[in-house]
């Protein structure tokens, strides 16, 4: 039996938004990356755009995303200047506050795994992933967007040799509405984002390690070019997957990771 989530109907969430963040809800849009781009020019602070249906969402590599209503879509766009390498660690906050939020929705630290480099697992399924995309200037990012979306009603069809799609409501019969789980996503990422800030990639590094899936077993790591089959060992400090192989350790800085 499905069930609302609870904590929903005993007072807003509101009180906890973080300060200074901005909040856009829209019924439909293209692509609310797409729509992030289009803001980033006139932002005076970092703003979560959340959109009830997407009719061009995106994941990596140019996939097309699947949106029903009733799943989330959101993008968190923000001006966080540095080299492009630094503002790619986001994508491990982004992974962390995930996790974060859907234990609080649930109660269920065990169910969810972090999967390099950029979804989340439930019950071993695809439950959630995350998209960043940036622009910069001379050398700098002026701005990054963090498109996040969430099964949290409906699952969409398994794309071959993928991690099978789940969703929240199947796998844990929690119900929440898209602006309710914003609302607990939206100061997790604020306080991993401080925390990167404040004590560098270290910590984070750490506590995404933690929740890694698969970590100490043979995964299958492939790039544009290449295969690569190893033991998933960790990762280092830029984030790079370290694959451990027959000859060699092997760092790898972008791939697609499938489990053998």
């Amino acid at each position: 039996m499905s069930k609302v989530w609870q904590r929903s109907r005993q007072k807003p969430l509101s009180s906890n938004w973080p300060e200074g963040v901005g909040r856009v809800i829209l019924p439909e849009i293209d692509s609310t990356n797409a729509e992030a781009a289009r803001r980033a020019g006139t932002l005076s602070g970092p703003v979560w755009i959340l959109a009830h249906r997407q009719t061009k969402g995106r994941g990596r590599r140019g996939r097309a995303w699947s949106d029903p209503v009733g799943n989330f879509a959101a993008s968190y766009v923000s001006r966080p200047g540095g080299p492009p390498d630094q503002a790619a660690l986001r994508s491990f906050v982004a992974a962390l506050a995930l996790d974060e939020a859907l234990v609080a929705v649930t109660g269920r630290p065990d169910s969810f795994a972090i999967k390099w480099p950029n979804d989340v697992l439930l019950h071993g399924g695809k439950l959630a992933g995350i998209l960043l995309e940036s622009v910069g200037q001379n050398a700098q990012v002026t701005h990054l967007a963090i498109g996040i979306g969430v099964n949290l009603q409906h699952a969409p069809e398994p794309e071959e040799g993928a991690v099978a799609p789940v969703s929240l409501m199947a796998e844990t019969g929690v119900q929440i509405t898209p602006e309710e789980f914003l609302d607990v996503l939206a100061p997790a990422y604020a306080r991993w984002d401080q925390q990167l800030s404040t004590f560098g990639f270290g910590p984070i590094r750490q506590a995404w390690l933690a929740r890694a899936a698969r970590l100490g077993q043979p995964i299958i790591a492939r790039t544009v070019t290449q295969s690569y089959e190893g033991t998933f060992v960790g990762i280092d400090d830029s984030g790079a997957l370290l694959l451990q192989m027959p000859q060699e350790l092997r760092a790898i800085p972008a791939a697609e990771v499938y489990f053998s």
